[in-house]
């Protein structure tokens, strides 16, 4: 069960085990746009390029879906990165189900594990695969496993690897269930951290904070879906900037250095030098390309 990329690499090393995968839940494929085209989510695609039956849910209480459900005879359930489930599907399997996410549990709970790991300037997170219980993320822990978070990375380049790491785990962990091998310890509730879901305000740049902060803010949210700002009533997304240490005493947001291949801004403490950004309505590009084509001199303000 799953919908996202970070799924898929799950969904083939299951796929291809010694496993058989009896079918695969995702979304219902939608209409979008002004052209109404189909849109699949990335694990129907690959469920479909595997030759997997695929179970379309759009109510998860659906006397259909759980009669379909139990017509496969499950053993197991492996849920990636996939919504919450009904009691009713839980009780199916005759062994379990299984998540995986992208966190050490009991840390980072919820729907957004790495974005916010990221956004609070971690070094490191983990992977965990665990026994789902119905209340979210709180299941017996089976496997864990550490992931270092590089200076470098961001949302779509840790991700990535955590997919793969994890797709590893989860292995691992079918088989020895499958082989008894496994004790399930209880999570710790005294050290519980959540990961909500990522709201609206929380993408827009404050400037006030500190360069630090807000390049986490960038990284945790790029590439998808993009810290945003303003500059002379257009809004812009920042995908990629690093903080410059150094005493400035212009108020925040202000441009404190505008060459043809660099633009800083100041915060609430140091410099954030833009790397990559998009204007309203345009494509995603470099600064040096920005600047060319863009009216912008020391002094001038973003999130104005």
């Amino acid at each position: 069960m799953g919908n996202p990329e970070f799924s898929i690499p799950s969904l083939k090393a299951v796929d291809h085990s010694d496993f058989k995968v009896v079918g695969v839940m995702t979304n219902s494929t939608k209409n979008m746009g002004r052209g109404r085209y189909e849109h699949h989510s990335p694990v129907c695609i690959t469920a479909k390029e595997l030759g997997i039956p695929l179970v379309f849910a759009d109510n998860l209480k659906s006397e259909d879906l759980i009669a379909q459900l139990k017509k496969l005879k499950p053993e197991l359930f492996i849920i990636v990165a996939y919504r919450i489930l009904p009691k009713k599907i839980l009780e199916i399997p005759s062994i379990g189900s299984v998540n995986l996410h992208g966190s050490l549990l009991p840390a980072y709970r919820g729907a957004a594990p790495i974005q916010r790991a990221i956004m609070n300037g971690e070094n490191e997170t983990g992977l965990t695969t665990f026994m789902v219980k119905s209340a979210v993320d709180t299941g017996d822990i089976l496997y864990q496993q550490k992931v270092k978070i590089s200076p470098e990375d961001n949302y779509g380049t840790l991700s990535k690897k955590m997919s793969q790491i994890g797709s590893e785990l989860l292995i691992k962990t079918i088989i020895d269930l499958h082989l008894n091998n496994i004790t399930p310890r209880k999570q710790d509730e005294s050290t519980v951290t959540n990961a909500p879901k990522i709201h609206r305000d929380e993408k827009t740049i404050r400037w006030n904070d500190d360069a630090e902060k807000i390049s986490n803010l960038i990284r945790g949210l790029s590439p998808t879906p993009g810290a945003s700002t303003t500059i002379k009533n257009k809004t812009l997304k920042i995908f990629q900037a690093f903080p410059e240490t150094g005493e400035f005493n212009s108020p925040p947001g202000t441009v404190i250095e505008r060459t043809k291949k660099k633009l800083s801004i100041q915060t609430g403490k140091d410099g954030l030098v833009i790397q990559i950004l998009q204007k309203e309505g345009k494509k995603r590009m470099e600064i040096q390309e920005f600047l060319h084509g863009t009216c912008i001199n020391i002094g001038d303000r973003f999130g104005n």
